[in-house]
């Protein structure tokens, strides 16, 4: 048979491929053996070579300056890191003050500025200092950040709030850097101004200065504006046009008006013969009395009358602010302070929820301000019974305490009349309506006057006739729910009294409340 020699010739081919595979096997790993040291000795020299490249750019950047330190040691001709640096904290709501004052310093003759901005890093979310500046080589020179604020109603201004100011004075030379202030102090960090120079004294007086200016260049001064806390616990300044409140739109009985002019107003007229007869001129009224009678809507007018003084108004959460704004009120005299629901703050002491530190410091304030002082501090309140007794009756703190009662029948007669200007009315019986709502409050007649011309519509007239007023009349104090009577002042509540808007009176028009 021929099979088997060819078994015999394939076996013997098979044991030879087999030889040379292995062969080929103890090659491959023989190279790979190879290749691996290889590798791993290319791994080390690539250590060994990022080592160095890490010990040398470490090298370079101790060596290297960082940048603003170059700048500053070039304006100063100093070492800044041998300079000290002097400070002062600017509240927030004093920042376009801030602005006004660098604005006019650096206006000056002889003076000459330029202005860097800081770029890099996180400056937002730290307190960076003039120090940290100086030391820190990831900051970099770029533009000056600013942020618009309100300096008026309806007027911004650009303001810095990221800079540098590099300062070339006859004086000397300085650097100035303005900054946001510390995040981790609280809600409202408000900002810094930091001083460097080579003189001590100058840098100080640079400082001393710059509050001058801001107090000269007061943004406030002569304006309306009111003190808010926002939901972060800041406090905003809000700018309000001027009321145009004329005396007989303002309803009440001519002897309490009387009272409260001769005391707000009639001072005002005649400070300087009082100033030269050596009376003071400090004053504080306590206007009291249920919502809608007439509170705000009296400081609308006095706002009006007193319209060259600055009139600082203090609502809600803002009232923990009385401190400062009493001293600036101080400083922008002829000024009307007014302190919205101050029962707020300055219930009796010995109560569950007294006023605490914010009653003691509104007290130590009235106290604490000069004879000469031509401010005037109004408080309402709708619960006098609540309030602290050495606010409501000490001489010196308040002076005159006002009830503003509910409307009696002749001011029923003249709030339906000043309600209805400009309405087209067919003969209506004013003293009917005057006799029907006896212990309303203004709110009402303003809602009825609406009401009748609505009935009117609904008839499809333009004018409303006596029967419109009696139907609307009619609706409001006995159809519509009680707690729509008790918001309108048509009801008496049983207890406490709700607060009034704390700022409708800014913006209302004559007679709205």
């Amino acid at each position: 048979m021929i099979m088997l020699p060819r078994i015999g010739r394939d076996t013997r081919a098979l044991e030879a491929a087999g030889r040379r595979t292995s062969c080929f096997r103890r090659a491959d790993k023989t190279e790979t053996a190879l290749g691996s040291a290889r590798m791993d000795d290319r791994v080390d020299e690539f250590g060994q070579l990022f080592a160095e490249f890490v010990r040398r750019a470490l090298e370079n950047e101790s060596t290297k300056e960082p940048p603003f330190r170059a700048l500053i040691r070039d304006h100063l001709d100093a070492d800044p890191t041998a300079i000290p640096v002097v400070a002062f904290d600017v509240a927030d709501w004093d920042h376009a003050n801030l602005q006004f004052a660098l604005e006019a310093l650096l206006a000056k003759p002889g003076r000459e500025a330029e202005l860097v901005g800081v770029g890099g890093g996180q400056k937002r979310y730290m307190a960076l200092s003039l120090s940290d500046l100086i030391n820190a080589t990831h900051f970099e020179p770029g533009p000056v950040e600013y942020e618009s604020l309100d300096v008026g109603p309806n007027t911004t201004h650009r303001c810095i709030l990221f800079g540098l100011v590099f300062l070339r004075a006859p004086e000397g030379r300085a650097v100035l850097f303005v900054r946001r202030g510390d995040q981790q102090g609280g809600p409202s960090p408000g900002l810094m101004v930091e001083v460097l120079a080579t003189d001590a004294e100058y840098a100080s007086a640079l400082l001393d200065e710059l509050r001058a200016l801001m107090r000269e260049h007061n943004v406030f001064r002569g304006q309306m504006i009111s003190l808010e806390s926002t939901m972060w616990g800041q406090v905003k300044v809000v700018f309000h046009e001027r009321p145009t409140t004329r005396r007989d739109e303002v309803i009440l009985p001519e002897a309490v008006l009387v009272a409260i002019e001769r005391q707000t107003l009639g001072i005002a007229r005649r400070a300087d013969a009082l100033r030269a007869a050596g009376r003071h001129l400090k004053r504080g009224v306590l206007l009291h009395g249920p919502p809608g009678t007439g509170k705000t809507h009296t400081i609308s007018w006095l706002s009006a009358e007193l319209d060259q003084a600055t009139v600082i108004v203090l609502t809600g959460g803002a009232l923990g602010a009385v401190g400062p704004v009493s001293r600036l009120a101080r400083e922008l005299s002829p000024s009307l302070v007014v302190l919205e629901d101050v029962d707020l703050v300055a219930e009796e002491r010995t109560m569950m929820h007294g006023g605490g530190s914010i009653l003691f410091e509104l007290l130590n304030e009235l106290d604490g301000m000069a004879d000469d002082a031509d401010v005037v501090v109004v408080l309402t309140t709708n619960r006098p019974d609540l309030l602290e007794p050495a606010l409501a009756a000490r001489p010196g703190r308040v002076d005159l305490a006002v009830e503003i009662p509910l409307p009696d029948f002749e001011s029923r007669r003249r709030l339906f009349e000043l309600y209805a200007r400009g309405m087209p009315l067919d003969a209506p019986d004013v003293d009917a309506v005057a006799n029907k709502t006896e212990g309303v409050t203004a709110a009402f007649f303003r809602e009825l006057l609406r009401q009748a011309a609505l009935e009117a519509a609904e008839r499809g007239s333009d004018v409303a006739a006596d029967e419109d007023l009696v139907r609307a009349t009619d609706r409001l104090l006995e159809h519509a729910g009680t707690m729509t009577r008790i918001l309108l002042g048509a009801e008496r509540r049983d207890g406490g009294q709700a607060p009034d808007d704390p700022r409708g009176w800014l913006m209302m028009g004559p007679g709205t409340e």
